[in-house]
């Protein structure tokens, strides 16, 4: 626990008016999420708009992000894809670049079976010393990683943990129950990091940190303090802010309400676009019953 945290981050990526990466507000963003709350970062994920990042562009911002943050939080990389080949060829040079651990999707379009899944983490993770955690998302790639083939993945040395999104709490406890002693489950949708705790994962890779972090790490600490009613309460009081950061596909929503907030991050790359009149006004409205963590003069 002490090496990635228990409230990571996944991180928006920043672009100019001209839909060029930002990396110097990359930089600031990462450090004011790490002041607020976070104890580290996943850089080139789904939040991240991984698909619409070049390879040079993902190895920049790796690179940059963790030079502006050093040791304050640990920074993974979102290296997985479809293609073995290239997961691998991402993996081993983000390790360059200086990260603490990479982030493995399952590989979405191809639907591969659960022996096919199995080989292909275990090349990516047999190819890097980096610790790596799975990324399991069957709402985005069809084919979801079976609580068997995780269990089984677990046994990979530096196979460290898995990112569950499977909102399937059945399956979510079996790895938890049956994985190797240590192996970390983070939650991968925000509005299940109660129950999943409850369950014994150990966190949350989470998109309403950018916002609320200091507030939503006080959840976990709550509830890994034994104050499960108070946890309980905060976690309920942050749903609808969950609600309305998941209003329309995600990072619309969250990269709309930090321009709106005053911390520019620009538009979203096509095939994404900026939320329509409706979903801006759920957006804004929801965002005056919060108190907003993130330190916004961090942009200046």
């Amino acid at each position: 626990m002490k090496k990635f945290g228990r409230l990571l981050t996944a991180m928006v990526t920043p672009f100019d008016a001209e839909g060029k990466v930002d990396y110097a507000q990359a930089k600031k963003l990462a450090k004011a999420l790490l002041d607020s709350g976070s104890d580290g970062l996943v850089i080139s994920g789904t939040t991240g708009e991984c698909p619409t990042l070049t390879r040079e562009e993902k190895l920049q911002l790796f690179a940059e992000v963790k030079s502006a943050v050093g040791n304050r939080g640990t920074v993974i990389a979102g290296t997985g894809s479809y293609s073995t080949a290239e997961s691998i060829g991402l993996t081993k040079e983000a390790e360059r670049t200086g990260v603490d651990g990479c982030l493995l999707v399952v590989p979405y379009y191809n639907r591969p079976t659960q022996d096919g899944l199995y080989e292909h983490f275990k090349a990516i993770a047999e190819a890097t010393s980096l610790p790596c955690i799975l990324y399991n998302v069957p709402s985005r790639t069809v084919t979801s990683l079976a609580a068997e083939t995780a269990v089984k993945l677990s046994q990979v040395d530096n196979i460290i943990g898995v990112k569950e999104a499977s909102v399937n709490f059945e399956q979510i406890a079996k790895i938890i129950q049956d994985a190797k002693k240590g192996f970390l489950v983070y939650s991968g949708n925000d509005g299940d990091t109660f129950p999943i705790l409850c369950l014994g994962g150990c966190g949350v890779i989470s998109v309403i940190s950018h916002l609320v972090g200091l507030q939503f790490r006080q959840m976990i600490e709550d509830y890994i303090q034994g104050n499960i009613e108070k946890a309980a309460v905060a976690h309920r009081n942050l749903l609808p802010l969950v609600n309305a950061m998941f209003v329309v596909a995600n990072p619309i929503p969250v990269k709309y309400a930090l321009n709106y907030l005053g911390f520019p991050v620009g538009k979203p790359r096509l095939p994404l676009t900026e939320p329509d009149e409706k979903s801006k006004a759920v957006i804004e409205q929801t965002l005056k019953n919060f108190k907003i963590d993130l330190p916004i003069t961090a942009r200046a």
